[in-house]
């Protein structure tokens, strides 16, 4: 593709990033992976379809366009859907391999390996921004993004300086007696690391259907704070409030639970970014 040395810079609001404008015709992206589908979007370029559209949206830290068009499961998209969307572009990755030469029938697939057990996932994400934009010959404009990502990364460090030496432990709930946890393979970990702060779990994510983690392991980390990321389920609600298991976890009886909002543990640099900054503002509020 031509240079498109026009193209404009990304502004980006940290709680709540957003698609940047650009003044040239981009092409049409469609995409499997819903970090890639962040990365392209972090670069300014609008998607015209996306798999499981609608489940993205729920924790999306960046907004879709409009007509961006749904094309089903992220495991096995809907190819007629995708053939009609007329994609310049296809992006991918290590999780979809399966389905990438039905894919390359419709268009040229493009795809980084981003989410490897035991490999830190937040370099990844972030190097692939410059990657997308070296491939679209957008070079300046994926430093930049890359750049503006660093800097607001640096400035929640900054802000949570106070809270180095205190061990924290991220994870999402499954029941009342299950929870989902997250290593320094996942963006989440890679998000605390980046900003100063020291992930408890020093295993990998641990992150299933199923919610694979026995809350009686947090019995291990009675210095941490416990972030629970995202909605808990009602029948485990009164448990975390009243439950005896819970009620034995010294950081709940010292305050040291921590809730944020849903985010997008499969999602690129602005999930990242939103959880990060969404764990600096309710350390300030604590």
């Amino acid at each position: 593709m031509a240079s498109r040395a026009g193209a404009a810079n990304l502004l980006v609001d940290r709680a709540s990033p957003r698609i940047a404008a650009i003044d040239w015709a981009p092409p049409r992206i469609a995409a499997i992976d819903w970090a890639m589908a962040e990365t392209a979007m972090a670069l300014g370029l609008p998607l015209a379809a996306l798999a499981e559209k609608r489940q993205f949206v729920r924790g999306a830290a960046i907004t879709l366009p409009d007509a961006c068009a749904d094309l089903g499961l992220r495991g096995a998209p809907n190819l007629e859907a995708l053939s009609l969307v007329s994609p310049d572009l296809i992006l991918s990755s290590n999780f979809y391999s399966f389905v990438e030469p039905q894919l390359e029938r419709i268009a040229p697939v493009y795809t980084r390996s981003l989410f490897v057990a035991g490999e830190p996932a937040l370099p990844k994400v972030l190097l692939a921004m410059e990657a997308l934009a070296d491939h679209l010959d957008l070079r300046a404009q994926g430093q930049e993004t890359r750049a503006h990502f660093e800097t607001e990364f640096d400035h929640l460090a900054e802000r949570v300086s106070a809270f180095a030496d205190r061990p924290f432990v991220l994870m999402t709930v499954g029941d009342a007696r299950h929870i989902q946890v997250f290593g320094a393979d996942s963006i989440y970990g890679g998000a605390l690391a980046r900003i100063g702060l020291t992930n408890a779990w020093a295993g990998g994510t641990e992150f299933g259907f199923n919610a694979p983690v026995p809350v009686s392991k947090l019995l291990a980390f009675p210095d941490a704070h416990l972030v629970l990321v995202g909605d808990v389920p009602q029948n485990a609600q009164r448990a975390i409030r009243q439950g005896a298991l819970w009620s034995a976890l010294a950081p709940v009886r010292a305050g040291r639970l921590l809730s944020l909002s849903d985010n997008n543990p499969f999602g690129g640099a602005p999930s990242a970014l939103r959880f990060a900054d969404h764990l600096v503002t309710a350390l300030e509020r604590a």
